[in-house]
């Protein structure tokens, strides 16, 4: 794990140099490094999503990078380098994948969709709930996938490779430009109750209007007060 950790931190660093040399007025918030600067307008960064899948040579990693305002992104990009896939969003000017215009899916609710989702291993104490959440989700859904990177799930819900995703405990860097692609594809984020905006509890639903909501109806009776609050 020393190797990967090393690789987030030698990338981190290239990309902070090259913000703050662009923008020296900006705030900085970045996984390795925490809070670097503040400002009105703060960069948030990932420098490699999914460093278990990188570590073990699993071809499914990213780089997640997004400008937040009053802290709500407003800028998006998502980099899968093994793809070659470029994801990128810009509040109010759509989202794009490789320059090409991309909407959520139109699936009209949890039969036959598609899922996403991550387990909260930040969050050991809300196995249970997770695997209650997971289970409604199999019942209800085609089918559920675990990829190993937030990130990425939630640029496929954008592209409408996933009709949703849900997921316990995520941080800033692991949901800001992902959840600006989802808006900007046609989509909506929100917590598990229902609140719109990138959620401070890092507990996030994401989907088309009818497949979010339907996983908000089915998630709020499972979910312990803990995960419903703001």
């Amino acid at each position: 794990m020393d190797f990967a950790s090393e690789v987030d931190r030698l990338a981190e660093a290239e990309i902070i140099r090259e913000i703050r040399r662009a923008y020296p007025d900006h705030g900085i918030l970045a996984e390795e490094s925490g809070e670097v600067a503040k400002g009105r307008q703060t960069w948030v960064i990932d420098p490699l999503d999914g460093t278990h899948n990188y570590l073990r040579g699993i071809p499914h990693c990213c780089v997640s990078i997004a400008l937040l305002e009053r802290g709500e992104p407003v800028i998006g990009v998502i980099f899968d380098p093994l793809r070659n896939d470029l994801f990128i969003a810009g509040k109010g000017d759509g989202a794009f994948v490789n320059d090409r215009r991309i909407r959520v899916s139109k699936r009209e609710g949890l039969p036959g969709a598609m899922l996403a989702t991550g387990f909260p291993w930040r969050q050991r104490e809300h196995l249970d709930a997770q695997l209650n959440m997971v289970r409604a989700m199999l019942t209800e859904a085609e089918d559920l996938r675990r990829s190993g990177s937030a990130a990425l799930d939630l640029a496929y819900v954008a592209c409408g490779r996933f009709d949703g995703y849900f997921e316990i405990g995520l941080k800033p860097w692991d949901l800001a430009a992902g959840c600006l692609l989802v808006r900007e594809a046609g989509g909506r984020y929100s917590d598990f109750a229902g609140r719109e905006g990138l959620p401070a509890s890092g507990n996030v639903v994401a989907g088309n209007l009818a497949v979010s909501k339907a996983l908000v109806d089915t998630i709020k009776p499972l979910a312990p007060p803990a995960l419903l609050r703001a």
